[in-house]
């Protein structure tokens, strides 16, 4: 620790709730104590929601609340502090809404003056947000309706007359409530899960612009430079930092389809063959170089120009693995342009890549299965590799056109309208698709996709080490517990990681810092005593790294109370049917013929409760609720002082 640290706490900053309804803004200050109990980010966001929104409430309602809120690092000297959180109730589950994106966005917001917008009530017609320098004002946005996300940020900059205006906005798909629509910020950077881009369709918000010179006070300057320069120089050093730098996240596509943990086609297969074109190497073809988002040593997404079909010569950035994936594995396609294309499209349009590449999956599966109504597929060819037909569909889905109205309804939806026998094909959990790989011969990834808070994901306690095969010596040391094993087909160890792995995630999204910066995908990179120190450094905050877990414990709880409270319980932390009876056919031969055990699924789910301080259906107990500082949320409906009031 630099001998220059401060005892303060750096100063507070603003959260500013905005009703769209009445067009009031009212400031307040965020309390150091709600600063030390959830950072900020997500754990902030978390707090707000389950205080805010009312039990039973319709997501496109005007009664629910969208909570925009940044690391309480984001834009000071820490690697990639670039990420911020939207959240609110979820148009797709019904349950906690809540996603993170990086860019350039975040910084600017907290740059403007502020660490939380929440925005209540609805406007009469569509309106954006304009901050800055601690000012906001509500401008009508009647003539960026229409517009995809691209032409929107360009036009507010044109409109305010300056370059630099960070947008975050939505397509058409948001504005026609599509319930998997997304929120995008520059290019590519999407707030693409749980159905944000519709809330901010119902509440007529077409987009936020911020733009700011305010500074962020740092506790000790001195220091947060010298341990930047530290972990800059230590993580930049590994093979990790290499691979990623040079392939961005589709060196992922490589790894999962050669083992075999790969959804393809749907589910009917785990490998995708004669996949040359899609993996890591297909994209330096198109490739010019690589770019990053704010603060960001990494550099992880590509700059590239599409050579050819829809958006020919239209600039674009990434392609993330799991958007790749969803367009081309889970589809039966094998060639790069089309899956470039698709996701190209996806962002112009607003829709999250990985809920459309499995909705039109599972749609083609019916197909096979004669379960489509041909209505709605009229002259549609729904085969798998026919991406002439995803991108018609593509379209229909954000337009709400035939049969992609009705998959524009996510699977809740649109299972109710095609009929319960489509159910067993559709692969989610809680209502939301899950992600692009298979985790039928991975137990710990099946416990953690089952148990996440927002549905099927595979950001929030993917245990991405375990398929590392490392030393039992090693993982006891990362995990902190006796009993791991360096086999990731077996059952034993696998609650701990995912209720250690969960906990630290949610300290990377509550602090403000990407994913790929911590030590999720590769052990050597920033871990607990590294966010400690980081934390201390730039607010004065002091907690080790065992408190900062907590802070994990106590933000998974307070989401897991906020589901409880709309009806969820046990029977919604189970997997999709098809992984306990459809055994792998494909990969190596550590994956070929795996599928989960039920009764070891039930163990390891009572095992995961137990580690958090649930009872048997998933409840915290009134013990778990008092340790975590729980015992008396929501604060502000028990006439407490606590913050926010009602």
């Amino acid at each position: 620790m630099s001998k220059n640290i401060k005892s303060w706490v750096a100063p507070q900053r603003k959260a500013a709730f905005v009703n769209l309804s009445s067009g009031q803004v009212e400031v307040r200050m965020i309390p150091d104590r709600i600063r030390e109990l959830y950072l900020g980010g997500r754990g902030l966001g978390s707090y707000l929601l389950y205080n805010l929104v009312e039990p039973g409430i319709d997501p496109l309602g005007p009664e629910n609340v969208l909570i925009i809120s940044t690391g309480i690092l984001t834009a000071t000297p820490i690697p990639c502090p670039s990420r911020i959180h939207i959240g609110g109730k979820s148009p797709l589950t019904g349950l906690v809404g809540s996603s993170n994106m990086g860019g350039f966005f975040g910084p600017e917001l907290r740059f403007a003056g502020f660490d939380a917008l929440i925005i209540q009530g609805k406007a009469s017609k569509p309106v954006y947000l304009w901050i800055h320098n601690g000012e906001i004002e509500i401008r009508d946005a009647s003539h960026l309706w229409g517009r995809n996300p691209y032409e929107t940020q360009t036009a507010i900059r044109e409109e305010l007359g300056d370059p630099e205006i960070r947008s975050m906005t939505i397509g058409v798909a948001g504005e026609n409530l599509v319930k998997f629509s997304v929120a995008l910020t520059g290019v590519k950077n999407a707030a693409g899960r749980t159905g944000m881009g519709a809330l901010m369709g119902s509440k007529n918000l077409k987009a936020v612009a911020v733009r700011g010179s305010m500074p962020i006070e740092i506790a000790d300057p001195e220091g947060a430079l010298e341990f930047l320069k530290e972990l800059a120089d230590s993580s930049l050093k590994t093979k990790y930092a290499e691979i990623l730098g040079r392939f961005g996240t589709l060196f992922l596509f490589d790894s999962l389809n050669s083992s075999g943990l790969l959804r393809t086609r749907n589910f009917q297969a785990n490998q995708l063959p004669n996949s040359e074109e899609v993996e890591c190497e297909g994209i330096e073809e198109y490739s010019s170089g690589m770019t990053a988002c704010y603060g960001c040593f990494l550099h992880c997404r590509h700059k590239y120009v599409l050579k050819e079909g829809l958006g020919k010569g239209e600039y674009a950035e990434g392609p993330e693995f799991a958007s790749v994936a969803a367009f081309s594995a889970e589809l039966g396609n094998n060639r790069m342009q089309p899956a470039l294309e698709a996701t190209h499209l996806a962002n112009k349009l607003g829709l999250d890549t990985i809920e459309s590449g499995s909705m039109i999956s599972w749609a083609i599966e019916l197909q096979e299965k004669g379960l489509l109504p041909k209505e709605l597929t009229r002259d549609l060819k729904l085969e798998w590799g026919n991406m002439d037909s995803v991108l018609t569909l593509v379209q229909d889905i954000a337009y709400r056109r035939g049969l992609g109205d009705v998959l524009a309804e996510g699977p809740k939806g649109a299972i109710k309208r095609l009929g319960p026998k489509t159910a067993h094909y559709n692969i989610q959990v809680k209502g939301m698709s899950c992600n692009v790989s298979d985790e039928r011969a991975a137990p710990s990834l099946a416990l953690g996709i089952a148990t996440a808070t927002r549905g099927a994901d595979h950001l929030r306690s993917r245990c991405a080490l375990d398929l590392y095969g490392l030393p039992v010596p090693v993982l006891e040391m990362i995990y902190g517990r006796k009993g791991m094993t360096s086999d990731y087909r077996d059952y034993q160890g696998k609650p701990w990681m995912v209720f250690s792995t969960e906990n630290s995630k949610v300290v990377i999204d509550s602090l403000g810092i990407c994913q790929y910066a911590g030590s999720g995908l590769s052990p050597n990179m920033a871990k607990g005593p590294e966010f400690s120190r980081m934390l201390e450094y730039i607010t004065g905050i002091k907690l080790n790294d065992k408190e900062l877990l907590e802070v994990g414990e106590r933000v998974t709880t307070i989401e897991r109370l906020f589901n409880i409270r709309e009806g969820m319980s046990r029977k919604d932390d189970y997997l999709p049917e098809r992984y306990y009876r459809e055994p792998t056919p494909l990969g190596m031969p550590a994956t070929r013929g795996r599928f989960i055990d039920r009764a070891k699924y039930e163990v390891m789910l009572d095992e995961y409760y137990e580690f958090h301080g649930w009872d048997s259906n998933g409840n915290p107990t009134p013990e778990t609720l008092r340790r975590l500082s729980l015992d008396k949320e929501p604060s502000h409906l028990q006439g407490s002082e606590s913050w926010p009031k009602s």
